[in-house]
């Protein structure tokens, strides 16, 4: 199949994660039933529940499972807005599911207010208690950990004080910033925040919103009354199972795993600069600031979904930006609200690393490169 360095989309499910959600596949029972089969599916997904909430730094009963990252952005935003009304606080750069879902919020009469990033897609502290003071009784604060495209980590404790000083309640969209670095619950101050199976090698189809017991929000399904009454379905138990041990897995494996996704980013990155003329590093620099597995560059003057198709050509899957905008052939959102101009964020490449990744990945991006003269400025 080539080299897969697109894992920011979505990771290979985990050996142990596939062992869990295979086993846990024959259990039978509705876990809101009173009988014994139910009690029994619902004994299963409260271990997943209590293991899912002992790996990301809160209590079982802050976990709200959701059908994904897109549905727990979702119930955070739109749900906190229900709950309290006022302005929404949105920094430039935010994922999709953020950006698509205050603009629906907006037809529906929400005052969203946009808040600049710098150069390196990452929000000031300053910049939120700015708006908090502007902003009385804002409805929430929302911003990400870490930009799942440049690979910036925001400096999340000091945004969520400046936003807890004006009273202003904050949900964290930890999805690209969850099991690649540190980031717990208790540990953010946040009232809110949203994770996803699949960007961590567990199953597609499954996320949670951690939800403190006084944080602001209401449904946006209604039925059985299920996850506190914020998120009525019946959850799938086994799905669950095999989030909570994909969550064990690479909380488990942070530090280590760092290290070795960074060198290997750090030499593709080498090979890239080599080959790409014009090619320029976006985001933080390598370090703390930044996402171990992530490498973004532009090429000046050249298009990055031409590069993109002449490395899948060749066996290697990468990408121009978020896999939410795949399809799409417009400029990055991130990028214009970094400052770039549109000529240079027009030739944007993603290369990202796994947990499946390895040296071979890398030989195969480093002998595709020449492959892509063709695309290159003359």
């Amino acid at each position: 199949m080539g080299a897969y360095l697109d894992h920011a989309a979505g990771t290979a499910l985990r050996p142990a994660a596939a062992a869990a959600l295979a086993a846990a596949l024959g259990t039978v029972g509705n876990p809101s039933s009173v009988h014994r089969h139910g009690q029994v599916a619902r004994a299963l997904l409260e271990e997943a529940r209590e293991r899912l909430a002992a790996a990301a730094g809160c209590e079982p009963v802050e976990v709200l499972l959701t059908s994904g990252g897109t549905e727990a952005v979702n119930l955070a935003i739109t749900g906190a807005w229900r709950a309290r009304g006022g302005a929404l606080l949105v920094p430039g750069g935010e994922h999709a599911a953020t950006v698509g879902t205050a603009e629906a919020l907006e037809r529906a009469g929400a005052t969203v207010v946009h808040l600049p990033v710098d150069g390196e897609a990452r929000l000031a502290p300053a910049t939120v208690a700015d708006a908090v003071q502007r902003q009385p009784g804002a409805a929430l604060l929302t911003v990400l950990a870490a930009n799942n495209e440049v690979g910036s980590v925001n400096d999340v404790p000091a945004l969520v004080a400046a936003a807890h000083a004006g009273g202003v309640p904050v949900h964290v969209d930890a999805i690209a910033a969850f099991g690649s670095v540190p980031t717990r619950f208790d540990g953010s101050g946040a009232d809110l925040m949203s994770l996803s199976s699949v960007k961590i090698g567990g199953p597609a189809g499954i996320g949670a919103l951690l939800a403190g017991r006084s944080a602001p929000t209401a449904p946006l399904l209604h039925g059985g009354g299920q996850e506190r009454g914020l998120r009525s379905g019946t959850p799938s138990a086994a799905l669950a199972l095999a989030f909570a041990v994909a969550a064990e897995e690479a909380v488990a494996d942070l530090d280590a795993e760092a290290v070795r996704l960074a060198a290997l980013r750090d030499r593709a990155l080498a090979g890239v600069l080599a080959a790409l003329p014009g090619a320029v590093v976006r985001g933080a620099a390598p370090g703390p600031d930044r996402l171990p597995g992530n490498l973004h560059v532009t090429v000046e003057g050249a298009e990055g979904e031409s590069l993109l198709l002449l490395l899948d050509a060749a066996g290697v899957s990468v990408s121009t930006g978020s896999a939410c905008l795949a399809g799409v052939t417009r400029v990055s959102p991130v990028l214009l609200a970094m400052g770039l101009p549109e000529a240079t964020a027009r030739g944007a490449l993603r290369i990202t690393f796994g947990h499946p990744s390895g040296e071979d990945d890398v030989d195969a991006l480093l002998a595709a490169l020449p492959l892509l003269a063709p695309a290159l400025p003359r």
